[in-house]
């Protein structure tokens, strides 16, 4: 008998969770493994933020939250997103929620009904497809290849909107690519947006902090999307407080007050002490977030400079986050002693378990003909990553 409700086979297993933990079961065999597949900062959180979170301790923050978060909290969102984005929301219009993708999941159950489309962009962060089809959404993919820098064009954009288009959702920079749209990237889809009032734009700049290009560019700035758009971001990248579980969103105010309603009756409040953190994270300099995306930055160039050297890769210069996502397709279809790489899950799982190096596949991403290399390592740990994966490829024939 079949006790299982349907929606648990609408979706699929997230890949990148499914290769790290193919990574730790050949790890807790005696082997030597190399984990790049997490998206998680490798730093320490920052001592400010350990310390505001003792200090909460000390100071007895142990109770139920408010369902949308401390009011101090999402006071310093309003404040932050003023500062570092020149954007004007109030309190009421910000709820913190556990994590980011719990944001997402928030508002896609707020706004989406069974039949609405929503357009990703690919490559697109592995969770934002399963996430529509959980309520029933139909997600519409509109592709952009490695020679585009994984962007799409307002024209694609246009394409794509149907009479039940309901909703776009995108991340810059992207998850897994590195992309990073430009102000003027964002303007053309911007225009594409004002002839289509009826859709919403679900924007997630949880990689905000992680830029290599200068000041981000949020498309939140455009005036004519202010009573349509939901900024997403969190202090889980940034700030490197992945297992804090803090996220938040921006957005017009039925659509908040909608997100807050449906996690009254899902989690409530996010943890107390990690919200203290989170408020000692926004309100303090950024110095410890820009010494880690320095160093983000001399990792990618390390990263490139090695991948350059392996006959076959063809990447892009990701001008964000800390991913690469190199075109694998000069190698489906060769041959090594088990069998055939006819997928980028089939490359991965042979790099893995000839080298010991875990890697997520494309099409974790809705990109087959690609795989995500994440350089949150040390640069010892990255040299002999690559140098692992440069040997078992030049082994495929």
């Amino acid at each position: 008998m079949n006790y299982l409700a349907d929606r648990v086979s609408w979706i699929n297993e997230s890949q990148t969770i499914a290769m790290a933990k193919a990574g730790r079961e050949l790890k807790a065999k005696g082997f030597d493994v190399i984990n790049l597949s997490f998206g998680e900062p490798d730093f320490d959180t920052p001592i400010h933020i350990q310390n505001a979170a003792k200090q909460a301790i000390d100071d007895g923050y142990f109770f139920y939250t408010p369902v949308a978060g401390y009011p101090e909290l999402r006071e310093a969102v309003v404040n932050k997103l003023k500062r570092d984005n020149d954007l004007d929301y109030s309190m009421n219009q910000v709820v913190v929620s556990t994590g980011a993708k719990h944001s997402i999941m928030n508002v896609i159950m707020a706004i989406i009904n069974p039949g609405d489309e929503v357009i990703i962009p690919t490559p697109y962060w592995v969770s934002y497809s399963e996430m529509v089809k959980l309520v029933e959404g139909i997600p519409t993919f509109v592709e952009a290849g490695v020679e585009s820098d994984f962007k799409i064009t307002a024209n694609q954009l246009e394409a794509a909107i149907t009479p039940k288009t309901k909703a776009f959702l995108f991340s810059s920079p992207c998850n897994p690519t590195g992309s990073v749209y430009s102000k003027e990237e964002l303007a053309a889809l911007k225009e594409v947006f004002v002839k289509h009032p009826e859709i919403i734009i679900i924007s997630d700049e949880i990689y905000e902090y992680i830029n290599f290009i200068g000041k981000h560019e949020s498309i939140a700035q455009f005036e004519d999307l202010q009573d349509r758009l939901v900024l997403v971001n969190g202090v889980s990248k940034g700030f490197s407080m992945t297992g804090w579980r803090i996220g938040y969103i921006a957005a017009p105010l039925e659509i908040a007050q909608a997100c807050e309603k449906l996690q009254g009756q899902f989690t409530s409040g996010a943890c107390s002490i990690s919200q203290r953190a989170a408020l000692a994270a926004l309100i303090s300099p950024l110095t410890a977030t820009y010494e880690m995306r320095d160093a983000f930055l001399k990792r990618r160039d390390l990263v490139l400079a090695l991948l350059a050297e392996i006959p076959g890769l063809h990447c892009n210069v990701p001008d964000g986050a800390f991913y690469v996502f190199p075109d694998i397709s000069a190698f489906l279809g060769k041959r090594h002693a088990n069998g055939i790489i006819e997928t980028s899950n089939d490359l991965c799982l042979y790099i893995l378990n000839t080298s010991y190096v875990s890697i997520v596949p494309g099409e974790a991403f809705g990109a087959p003909n690609c795989v995500r290399i994440s350089y949150a390592a040390n640069d010892e740990l990255l040299r002999e990553a690559i140098k692992r994966i440069g040997d078992a490829l030049s082994k495929l024939d």
